[in-house]
């Protein structure tokens, strides 16, 4: 694959935000100028786990754009000794103080579940939802900002807790069903569809089809042609390996068209 870190950090912005403004339970989305500053330094890049990659990107992104002043980062909250959360970033944006939480996640659409439209939208082992994660942020991330364990940080910004504005950069990429006719996806954002998803007991149909299996990092990149493509016998192999184990592997698929699609191969 070519170079990782950038084709991760353009993927990560070209990603949309989940929602537009505030449309889900009042939580604003974070603007930013989506512009590609250059990477001097890979090797600043540590992390290895994707949400914490994506985290290092929106570091990036922020101290180079001239209206954010990044005061702190990756802050600890701790009760005496023992770590309570963490606030991702406090911001200067202007005369705004905005504290900000980044998430970002993918998710498949399962019509079949219980709940309103949002609570069918899941992670791909389904270890993972919308709803939990909105329901977190909303009664936990957040409100740690005015508790007691947190006073003693903010001091060290002579800012008080009830200054800050509270925003997220919530991304995601969407999946649906395969060969899916939904339309409409509302209040969620249109942008935000990435691909299908489809259970292995019908892949079949793509038995004339190349495979990739983008490690986890590399999910945050746009497919492309310069890969190690395999055919489906051999990808059936490896498929097979994740079902076992309970894993729903993303995969980018090409055709004798040489078209180019994003999906998730599901065991349940």
């Amino acid at each position: 694959m070519r170079d990782n870190i950038e084709l991760q950090y353009k993927g990560f912005l070209n990603t949309a935000n989940l929602w537009k403004n505030s449309e889900i339970y009042g939580l604003e989305q974070f603007q930013f100028e989506a512009k590609l500053f250059s990477i001097e330094n890979h090797s600043s890049f540590k992390e290895i786990r994707l949400g914490k990659r994506v985290e290092e990107f929106m570091s990036h992104q922020l101290k180079n754009l001239d209206n954010i002043d990044v005061l702190a980062e990756s802050i600890q909250i701790k009760n005496d000794k023992i770590t309570i959360g963490e606030l991702d970033f406090l911001l200067r944006n202007k005369l705004v103080y905005i504290h900000l939480e980044m998430i970002y996640k993918f998710y498949l659409y399962n019509p079949n579940l219980n709940g309103d439209v949002l609570s069918k939208w899941i992670g791909p082992n389904r270890k993972d939802s919308l709803i939990y994660k909105l329901q977190k942020l909303r009664e936990k991330q957040l409100p740690l900002l005015y508790s007691k364990h947190c006073s003693d940080v903010l001091e060290a910004f002579t800012i008080k807790a009830q200054n800050f504005a509270q925003q997220v950069c919530y991304k995601a990429q969407l999946f649906l069903p395969f060969e899916s006719n939904i339309k409409d996806i509302s209040p969620l954002n249109q942008d935000c569809i990435s691909g299908f998803y489809i259970s292995f007991n019908k892949i079949e149909v793509f038995k004339s089809f190349s495979f990739y299996f983008p490690k986890k990092l590399n999910w945050l990149v746009e497919p492309y042609y310069e890969v190690d493509w395999i055919d489906f016998v051999e990808a059936k192999k490896i498929i097979n390996n994740c079902m076992t184990e309970e894993r729903s592997p993303m995969v980018w698929l090409k055709n004798s068209s040489d078209n180019l699609q994003k999906c998730f191969i599901t065991f349940w």
